[in-house]
């Protein structure tokens, strides 16, 4: 017999269960870790009002101080590979307050990030009103590529009622900040506003549905 038939075919390797590869399987995280990852850090950003005072009475300033800053840190790291500006600005705000907190020894610093939030959003919003397209057009048009000229409407008044809130929930944002207790602020600005906020989603969505149901000339 010749040598090509007596050799031995060598097994062909096997890839790893699910079609995850070699890297993943060493323990390098993959696209659902990193998913996993930034939504973790969003929603300990969004609690950020309802953490300071636990952070504060167990770790101190100095702790509360580092650790946030080190939350902001790991925020900006999930977010390079993030288009969207917005996050990765909530994350640098949130990293100079704290740094301004540790620096000055108040934590009166970290009261100002639901005012300045509200204040670039209210930036965002009323600047699509100004140079166009609003931003709930952008959101609609996501679902929707063509909308009839009474829904471009419709979306500019919704952009201008979030501009509306924004303002009037920055200037409680700032109330708090300047003249109530911390718990009151961390109340407020860590469940109130979003409540507030949650209602006026649906309110609007609710609206929308109307709206749609409405018979056009």
């Amino acid at each position: 017999m010749s040598a090509a038939r007596v050799r031995r075919r060598e097994p062909t390797p096997r890839r790893p269960p699910g079609g995850a590869s070699r890297r993943q399987v060493r323990g390098i995280p993959g696209p659902g870790m990193k998913g996993a990852t930034t939504l973790l850090g969003a929603m300990l950003v969004a609690a950020f009002p309802l953490l300071l005072p636990l952070a504060l009475y167990n770790f101190g300033l100095s702790g509360a101080a580092a650790g946030f800053a080190l939350l902001a840190l790991l925020r900006l790291l999930t977010l390079r590979a993030v288009g969207s500006a917005l996050p990765v600005a909530l994350a640098a705000l949130l990293l100079a307050l704290a740094l301004g907190a540790w620096a000055s020894g108040s934590e009166h610093w970290f009261r100002f990030y639901p005012v300045l939030v509200n204040a670039l959003l209210l930036g965002l919003f009323a600047a699509s009103l100004w140079r166009g397209p609003p931003v709930a057009e952008r959101l609609a048009r996501l679902q929707e590529a063509e909308l009839p000229p009474e829904a471009v409407a419709y979306t500019r008044r919704v952009t201008q009622v979030w501009c509306a809130f924004f303002a009037v929930n920055g200037a409680i944002a700032l109330w708090t900040a300047q003249a109530a207790s911390l718990q009151t602020w961390s109340l407020y600005n860590g469940l109130i506003a979003y409540l507030l906020m949650g209602g006026l989603f649906a309110g609007e969505w609710l609206l929308r549905q109307r709206v749609r149901r409405r018979p056009h000339a």
